[in-house]
Parts: structure tokens; sequence; C-alpha cells
């Protein structure tokens, strides 16, 4: 849910409730005006279940106490029930996702940045960077050119090429959308959206794949478990989160349109 209101200099608010968690939301990025939304649900959930004081000062600068963390912490441990997935789902799951447990998976990309600096209008370099992929996807032979003229990554005088990459190469952000891919969405060629990560955003084209090596489910069985735990968290999370949006308004984002309103 999102109530927009402005300043009277016409700056918007990030607000939970009574707290305004940023005085205009243009200066902060989506993500963290999410993040920060979501964190003050949270915290606000946890004074009003009595895990923290009533006093407890608001966050500053994105900056709570240890206090709240902590009552947060404990907020999600009581309200967040995570069953345990049984082997039989643990072997559906990888049976569909068996790259995702690969050994040896190595991308060759290259990619165009649109890094995300202070002071920078992020709206505009969305705008940027969302025709410059507009523009890679119309006609990939430019990607080089492109890349030599709008990428912020000193690859762009290789035409934004990285080489052969493997995920440990990678922020686990940009390693997220390149690695670990099912059949269906592991794509060779520019990828269909932008890339983000800590420095920015990305066009990507992806120039070839190797697969590296399938494991047995017998040797992967845990980490299958815990996958699977932390979607079921995730859903969980999602779910208290609309609750929560519910019980005090929310001003400057809309919490409804993330995947996942705390981990993006």
């Amino acid at each position: 849910m999102m109530i927009s209101t402005a300043t009277p200099s016409g700056a918007q608010n990030l607000r939970v409730g009574e707290v305004v968690l940023a005085d205009d939301v243009a200066s902060l990025t989506e993500a963290e005006c999410r993040q920060r939304a979501c964190l003050e649900l949270l915290r606000q959930a946890a004074m009003e279940d009595g895990l923290l004081a009533a006093d407890d000062p608001a966050p500053q600068e994105g900056v709570m106490t240890e206090a709240a963390a902590e009552a947060i912490d404990q907020w999600l441990a009581q309200n967040l029930r995570v069953p345990e997935p049984d082997e039989a789902s643990c072997r559906r799951h990888h049976a569909a996702h068996a790259s995702h447990y690969a050994v040896g998976e190595r991308v060759q990309a290259r990619h165009i940045l649109f890094a995300v600096t202070p002071g920078v209008d992020v709206k505009a370099l969305r705008l940027r960077a969302e025709q410059a992929l507009l523009d890679a996807r119309s006609d990939p032979g430019r990607f080089g050119e492109l890349a030599r003229t709008l990428s912020n990554c000193p690859s762009s005088t290789q035409g934004g090429d990285l080489g052969w990459l493997s995920a440990p190469d990678c922020a686990p952000e940009f390693a997220r959308e390149l690695f670990g891919q099912d059949e269906g969405t592991a794509n060779v060629g520019v990828l269909p959206r932008l890339v983000h990560s800590r420095f920015g955003l990305h066009v990507v084209e992806v120039l070839s794949r190797d697969p590296g090596q399938q494991r047995a489910f017998e040797e992967v069985q845990d980490a299958v478990a815990q996958s699977l735990r932390q979607q079921v968290w995730v859903t969980a999370l999602r779910q208290a989160m609309q609750l929560l949006a519910g019980r005090w308004t929310v001003e400057g984002i809309d919490l409804d349109a993330a995947d996942s309103p705390l981990l993006q």
C-alpha cells in the first residue's frame, strides 16, 4: 500500500505511520526506500507486541537502535513459522533445479554499467539504462559500441568484456542473475531486463555458458533443504509485510510492487 503526500517544497516524504524516514524519497533508491519502510513496519510491530520500549528512538538516516534490531529478530522468530521440508519435496526441487547445485559453472559475459554514485539522478539514470537495454536488444551487434560510449566500468575500453566469470567472481546480486539458471531461463544473448547490483544498473550480454558438473541429490541434500526453507521464509515474510502495511499507513513507496520486500 502507498499513499502519496508531498511537502510544501514538492518533495515526497517516506513515512510509516507517524515516523518520517526520509524527507525526500528522491534522495534514496527504490530499494533503500523499500528496506527502510519494511524495517520500520517491523520495528513498530515489535513495539506494539511489547518486544521494544515505546520510547525507542526512530531510525536516523536508516540506522535503528541495537535494541530495535534485536526486537525485530525476536518478532520474526515468533511470527514466521518455517516447517522443515520433507525428502520428497527436496528431491522434486533438485530434479527441477539441478543446475542451481552444479559446480564449476562459468559464464562469458560483457556489460554496460550505469553507476549509482552520490548525487546522481537515479530516475534519469534508469531511463538511460532502459534505453541502452532496448538498443542492445534491438541490435546486439552494437553492444560493444554502446559499452564504449556509455559504460562507467573500466571494461568499457574492451567493449564491456568481462571475460569468463564464475559466481565467486561477482557480487552476489549480480551472480544471482547469471548463474544457477534453469533451462528455460539460462539465456545466451542480451538479458531481457536490467541487472541491479551495489554498483548500479547493468545491461548484460551472455556470450557463452559452461554449465559445469551436475551433482547427485545426496551430495547437495542439505543445500536443497536450506533453499526450500529460505523460499518458505521469504513467502511468509512477504505475507507478514502485507499485513503490517495494512495496519500502518505507508507513504512514499509501493510495497506491493516488490517480489521480496527486504531482500532485494
